[in-house]
């Protein structure tokens, strides 16, 4: 009985041993296959590691398959690369079963130290993964982007950035009284969380046409999917111009994804100027993309877009804005507050020694999800709108003159699809509706360096309109 017992079990073993080995398949042609040819990572400052990227690995045969191998070929000097398979760390991997009709995750990242390099550069390495005798490869692509690295930097004489590399700030700048700090074109400067700019001195951006003074969070990946850390607010502080602060300029400056945008303090000083803006953009703020407090601001062909509080803040002050668009379409929150806010503006806001505001909007677009101008009557107020588009009804009166009220612009923006653009669509009801004779010299070109005054028929808002066939190509 014993004999007979030991015979079933042997046979038992030998038929479970026979049906294990034939549920693996050996054969060369039976391979894996990828949910990717190429493992892409989003740019990363050297010296740091990527965030984790993944792809599938499909065994789609019904038999199962046995990976004898699994490891990293030609990987770059300076560059190293961190796997997990299967739920498994390590550098190299052995024996790795893929079930018939399944998959397998494998999570990379990487780390590129820092060099010599001024420009971007791409990293390619292979990760291969051997079976049945046959060598496949997922191509693994990394970019690197060397930065100056700066931390409580304070600046107490006249400085002027550097242009071989961008610049990356890990906590602050100060611009002490009496100081200048002067950012040349084509300059991107990138601000990890909470770090900012204060101002005691000047601050002098100074782009071109083409070529753009570029403040910006310093994250580079995808906050999930293909939706881009550049789409979201708060991810940095902002400017501060603090009371001391004048004659800043920003020209051909683009400006998002801040906390606070730009702030200009208190002065109660109306003949110095504190900030002059040509042809910038101020963009996605969780707060207004620039509050001003009894400050002289004025600024020709610029756009001021996308903000939960609100886009412009002005309280008391000297305003002019020329050929200006003011959007709201901001997406990740209801907004709380009007496009343009505007106070201090009547004796019975009078509550302190200060002047009370002096502002022109001149040939410019008030539009978006929210209502255009804070309450409040503004009759015997030094604020005026002229040629301005409105998005409410309403008449002229004293101040507003010649104003397109209920108009739309047709921007290009379509918020579903995360798409910011504020030039005009064709049949933009701010085409040729603006003035010649309120458009200074400054004003002749745009951001593109389209020339506005090619035509007598002056279009309202930042920029000028462009067919639609031509558009496309800028």
């Amino acid at each position: 009985m014993k004999k007979l017992l030991f015979l079933i079990c042997a046979v038992i073993v030998f038929c479970v041993s026979s049906c294990i080995e034939d549920d693996f398949t050996t054969s060369s042609s039976d391979l894996l296959e990828f949910s990717t040819d190429t493992l892409s990572f989003d740019t990363v400052f050297t010296g740091e590691t990527t965030a984790t990227k993944r792809f599938l690995v499909y065994n789609r045969h019904k038999k199962q398959l046995n990976i004898s191998r699994i490891y990293m070929d030609g990987i770059p000097e300076g560059a190293r690369f961190y796997l997990n398979v299967d739920g498994r760390s390590g550098e190299e991997f052995s024996d790795i079963e893929v079930r018939g009709e399944d998959s397998i995750y494998v999570f990379v990242e990487t780390h590129i130290d820092v060099n010599n390099e001024n420009l971007p550069f791409d990293i390619f390495a292979n990760l291969k993964f051997r079976t049945n005798g046959v060598e496949q490869a997922v191509v693994l692509r990394a970019a690197g982007q060397n930065a100056h690295t700066v931390r409580d930097w304070h600046i107490a004489e006249n400085a002027t950035l550097s242009t071989d590399r961008p610049y990356r700030v890990m906590d602050s700048i100060v611009v002490e009284e009496g100081a200048t700090l002067t950012i040349p074109a084509a300059t991107t400067v990138y601000f990890h969380d909470k770090a900012r700019i204060k101002v005691r001195g000047t601050l002098v951006a100074a782009g071109e046409q083409g070529r753009p003074v570029t403040l910006r969070a310093d994250r580079l990946d995808n906050v999930a999917g293909e939706i881009p850390f550049d789409l979201m607010s708060g991810q940095w502080d902002g400017i501060q111009l603090e009371r001391q602060s004048f004659d800043n300029e920003f020209r051909y400056l683009v400006m998002y994804g801040s906390s606070t945008g730009v702030v200009a303090d208190s002065c109660g000083v109306l003949d110095r100027r504190k900030l002059y803006m040509l042809n910038s953009v101020l963009h996605n703020s969780a707060g207004s993309v620039l509050a001003s407090r009894h400050s002289w601001i004025d600024a020709d062909g610029c756009e001021f877009s996308d903000s939960k509080d609100g886009v412009v803040d002005l309280t008391g002050g000297k305003h002019t804005f020329n050929n200006c668009t003011f959007a709201n379409y901001y997406l990740f929150d209801a907004v709380t507050g009007p496009i343009l806010s505007l106070w201090y503006v009547l004796p019975d806001d009078k509550i302190y020694d200060n002047p009370l505001m002096s502002a022109r909007f001149n040939n410019c677009i008030v539009y978006g999800n929210a209502s255009d101008i804070s309450e409040g009557d503004l009759t015997g107020s030094d604020v005026l709108l002229q040629y301005c588009l409105l998005r409410s009804t309403g008449t002229d009166d004293n101040n507003f003159f010649n104003c397109v009220w209920g108009g739309d612009p047709l921007f290009y923006t379509v918020r579903e699809d995360y798409i910011f653009d504020y030039r005009l669509r064709n049949e933009s009801g701010a085409i040729g509706k603006g003035s010649r004779e309120l458009c200074p010299p400054s004003v002749q070109f745009d951001l593109y360096g389209n020339d506005r005054f090619l035509s007598d028929d002056i279009d309202i808002g930042a920029y000028v309109w462009i067919p639609e066939s031509e558009e496309t190509e800028q």
